[in-house]
């Protein structure tokens, strides 16, 4: 799979991929993701707002669209199934990852769905180009095909908490996975899936520019976490975003295609 691509490998192929804009911030950031796309965005990117391709009749955000749903949407913005997509955020909990694990679901093929690596913040940073015009692709006709082996619903967590097939990993941070801290969303309660273990996903990012450590970093943090090797690996967090940086990390490492708990805390913290 090819993960993630460069910012020099994007400027250099920028006419051969589709880019999505896939911003999606905390709602306690008091930032609107649609507001800055338009004032500036990479060349050629259109904005794939991550609310809005989510499940519409759930009450869990964040939630898996149903499989025509899904080509209805990527059929909107021209993409096609052959086409090489590269997805970035310009968010704290980068969030394009989200938008990464969900075109995998639905059967992209791995080798052309990526992550642009330090994401807008380093495309900026590098002082690449960004515009303001919005272009807009003719419509497609996308197929999509769901691997449900790729989600995790409640009652498989129950079950594993019993039966311990897979390790559960937690993406959020250290003093919510403990309970120490309150979570945003007052319906939830504080704490933990029993039997998970707890890696924040920024442990697994560069400070200085968004960007994600080194395959020979990312192993040694998940082999911090006295894993066991022998079972598969699953990831939640609060909302089935972060997970899937941890879910891409682990790729990384392993060439194994992520399975998230798609309700995350927002379901199984419910009180």
């Amino acid at each position: 799979m090819k993960n993630l691509v460069t910012t020099d490998w994007l400027k250099n192929n920028i006419e051969r991929v589709r880019i999505l804009d896939a911003s999606w911030h905390m709602p306690n950031s008091k930032r609107n993701a649609l507001n800055e796309f338009l004032d500036s965005h990479i060349e050629n990117a259109n904005f794939f707002d991550l609310d809005e391709t989510s499940d519409q009749n759930s009450l869990l955000p964040h939630m898996l669209p149903c499989k025509n749903t899904w080509e209805t949407i990527v059929s909107k913005f021209g993409i096609k199934n052959s086409d090489h997509i590269v997805i970035y955020d310009n968010s704290d909990v980068i969030s394009s990852c989200r938008v990464w694990y969900n075109f995998l679901y639905f059967n992209h093929n791995p080798n052309y769905v990526s992550v642009l690596d330090g994401g807008l913040k380093k495309w900026l940073k590098e002082n690449k180009k960004t515009t303001k015009y919005n272009k807009i692709f003719s419509k497609s006709y996308y197929s999509a095909k769901e691997n449900l082996a790729f989600v995790l619903n409640k009652n498989q967590i129950n079950v594993n908490i019993q039966n311990k097939t897979f390790e559960l990993i937690d993406a959020r941070s250290a003093e919510r996975f403990q309970g120490l801290q309150p979570e945003l969303r007052r319906e939830l309660k504080s704490g933990n899936i029993e039997g998970s273990k707890n890696l924040p996903f920024l442990d697994l990012i560069n400070k200085t520019d968004n960007t994600f450590k080194n395959e020979k970093e990312l192993k040694s943090i998940f082999e911090k976490l006295n894993l066991d090797t022998s079972k598969n690996m699953a990831f939640t967090c609060g909302s089935g975003v972060t997970a899937c940086i941890l879910g891409l990390a682990n790729s990384i490492i392993s060439g194994k295609t992520p399975v998230i708990y798609d309700g995350s805390w927002s379901e199984y913290g419910l009180k």
